[in-house]
């Protein structure tokens, strides 16, 4: 779809959500006044208010909403403004109690959270479509209004209902699908263990078996989930186009793959008018400012480069994790700041004002507990003026060095039962190569394996196991013209059906890889490879017999000693590396290393943990400068640089003191 801006918001998104329900209207008066000392210019409000808009079936009250948004509108403050349809109200079970999702085995869930949705039922799309339609027809016009926010993070708590009524919509999406039954007894290979159909009635969700479920079955249904969500988005998203022209809508992904699993986000991206994104640090993870980059550089990547809104994270510790980690000082402004560097055009949170009760009474806020005397509050203050400072910077583009390879489809696959290591993960691989040329001062974009590669000297493929043929073919293509691709271990191996491909492995690769693979010999816990060259690995190695690669390093023991370990192949004019063991981070890095030879990749002589991103707009170029070292740093510039938070002036170089950012304007070229 179209990329479409919040309507009215001529600057940086900041703010949050704003659940002012909570509160009585005199604390509102109090809200927006300090929403405007912190230079707060839009909030997202509504997201759980259903119960409050429609009290009883069909009976409606809008006063409370229509004042907050006149109040809103009145201190220059946009509205995200959202449909309440992650928390049905009580009556709606009430009279539809099939409406709770089932679980695989088959208990149905109760009322008393949140998100607790069977997305295939009848009703509760009806009853989703008529109070988006109530909203939309309300608040079309109305002068804050600048951004439909559909929904609130699909996929939070659950996404797969297993009831009557879904596995009714999923027969009917797989025949959508595949037409015939023999056709879809073929793609499941329903000959393994007896398992063929003879009608549509006789196939269910993959439910509770003794033993292994079908694999193809499974990763249909994991696609039939998302596919269902996103229906729902649609259909909502659909009314609001209608009634609202103009506005843009949206809803908020989670495309940290440590938060969102189950949703196929190549798929959603182009349904949404604007990507926004959700991210929460794992707190207590090293060095999570790299998972922040990574989620960063992935829901840009989503946005086809285009800039995109960071809707929530948080001011300090959140309150959901086993151990809930208080940010340290200034960590806030990197966090949010991470994130305008790679691609969002604002900052938003959740929350605006702590809440005194449910289950998110700990989770921090831009105004927290302990009010306006507290470090939290002056910290979210200067960045209000910092994002301000920063206004020269919206709509311009990130600038990435480097592609790496990411389907979602295939990560679901890897994931079922019976491989052959339940050690070798794609996430883990994923992480792994990200934190590697994060190390390099590299900026990736994520790209889909059908995905035009043409502009990027190198495409790193961490785990690929399904693969489509189509995919292969684009691949071969990259590298023929001049590429140069790293694909790591046990990628290539089945299609889309979870069939292995024709032939030795790596079906799909085995041809631009210049490689065959005799057989896995994955290792046990604990065990360890040493490689030519002092590299290691663990988890994985392969017996490899080359078919025009070159061995670049060899393992030295384990159960391939003496065979090759990191290969390479000349074909056409690029090259393709294969790596087919888990290498350390040492490795890793030694990979892209003797990589650069191939590919000219950007040496960045600067420090270790200091994050440099370029975004490039008409005006000018700007350089983020994020350190989260403990150690002042010195980047290079321009002779004519100017320091956009601070207004100063620099020639050749600008020190970035420890734990605080920098962002560099320069002239174009």
């Amino acid at each position: 779809m179209a990329w479409q801006w919040p309507v009215g918001l001529d600057a940086l998104a900041y703010g949050g959500d704003y659940n002012p329900e909570q509160w009585p209207q005199p604390v509102w008066q109090e809200d927006v006044r300090l929403m405007r000392e912190a230079g707060v210019t839009m909030v997202s409000v509504g997201i759980f208010s259903w119960a409050l808009l429609e009290p009883e079936p069909g009976q409606y009250d809008f006063g409370w909403l229509d004042d907050l948004l006149d109040l809103l509108h009145d201190n220059g403050i946009r509205a995200d403004l959202a449909t309440p349809t992650a928390v049905p109200p009580a009556w709606f079970y009430e009279r539809h109690p099939d409406a709770l999702p089932v679980t695989r085995e088959g208990v149905r869930y109760s009322f008393g959270g949140r998100g607790a949705i069977c997305h295939s039922s009848p009703a509760y799309q009806q009853a989703a479509v008529s109070i988006a339609g109530q909203l939309g027809r309300r608040y079309a016009a109305h002068p804050a209004q600048a951004l439909w926010h559909v929904h609130n993070e699909y996929s939070v708590p659950i996404s797969a209902c297993y009831c009557d009524t879904s596995a009714a919509a999923f027969r009917q999406w797989l025949a959508d699908r595949y037409t015939t039954i023999k056709e879809l007894n073929e793609a499941w290979g329903t000959t393994f263990w007896g398992q063929t159909y003879g009608s549509w009635d006789q196939v269910s969700p993959p439910r509770l078996t003794p033993t292994v479920c079908n694999p193809a079955q499974q990763l249909d249904w994991a696609r039939f989930t998302s596919d269902e969500l996103l229906a729902n988005f649609k259909r909502e998203r659909d009314v609001l186009h209608a009634l609202s022209p103009g506005i843009p809508v949206t809803t908020n992904f989670q495309a940290a793959l440590s938060q969102c699993e189950t949703l196929d986000y190549w798929a959603w991206a182009g349904e949404v008018d604007l990507v926004t994104n959700d991210h929460y640090l794992v707190a207590e993870a090293d060095r999570n400012h790299i998972n922040l980059a990574m989620a960063a550089d992935i829901t840009r990547s989503l946005a086809a480069g285009r800039p995109w809104l960071l809707l929530e994270h948080s001011t300090s510790a959140v309150n959901w994790q086993p151990r809930n980690i208080a940010k340290r000082p200034g960590e806030m402004a990197r966090n949010s700041l991470g994130h305008v560097a790679r691609g969002s055009d604002g900052a938003m949170f959740f929350q605006w004002r702590a809440s005194r009760s449910g289950a998110e009474k700990f989770h921090s806020a831009m105004l927290p507990h302990a009010g306006t005397d507290s470090r939290i509050w002056r910290e979210v203050v200067r960045l209000g003026r910092d994002l301000e400072a920063l206004a020269p910077i919206r709509g311009s583009r990130v600038i990435a060095d480097v592609a790496m390879l990411w389907d979602w489809q295939s990560w679901w696959a890897q994931r079922l039962e019976w491989r052959p290591s339940v050690d070798l993960d794609a996430r883990e691989r994923a992480d792994a190569w990200y934190a590697a040329a994060y190390d390099r001062h590299l900026t990736v974009d994520f790209a889909h394996p059908k995905a035009d590669l043409s502009g990027y000297p190198l495409v790193v493929v961490p785990a690929l196991y399904a693969m489509t043929d189509t995919a292969a073919t684009n691949l071969r293509r990259y590298v023929e013209d001049g590429g140069v691709l790293v694909v790591s271990c046990f990628s290539g191996i089945v299609d889309e059906h979870d069939t292995v491909h024709p032939g030795p492995h790596p079906g799909a690769l085995r041809d631009v890889l210049g490689l065959v693979v005799e057989e896995f010999t994955p290792l046990r816990a604990g065990e360890q490879v040493r490689l030519s060259g002092n590299i290691v690995g663990d988890v994985w190695s392969e017996v490899i017999a080359l078919h025009g690669a070159e061995a670049v390093w060899c393992y030295v023991d384990g159960p391939a000693a003496g065979g090759p370990a990191v290969t390479r192949h000349a074909i056409g004019d690029g090259t393709a590396w294969h790596v087919s063991t888990r290498l350390t981070a040492d490795g890793l890095a030694a990979v892209l290393r003797a990589v650069a030879a191939d590919a000219p990749l950007p040496a960045r002589d600067l420090p270790p943990d200091v994050e440099v991103v370029e975004r490039r707009g008409t005006e000018g170029r700007y350089l983020f400068a994020i350190n989260h070292s403990g150690e002042d740093a010195v980047l290079p510039v321009g002779e004519r640089a100017v320091e956009l938070i601070t207004g100063k002036r620099y020639a050749g170089h600008v020190r970035v003191p420890a734990g605080e950012v920098r962002v560099v304007a320069e002239p174009l070229l």
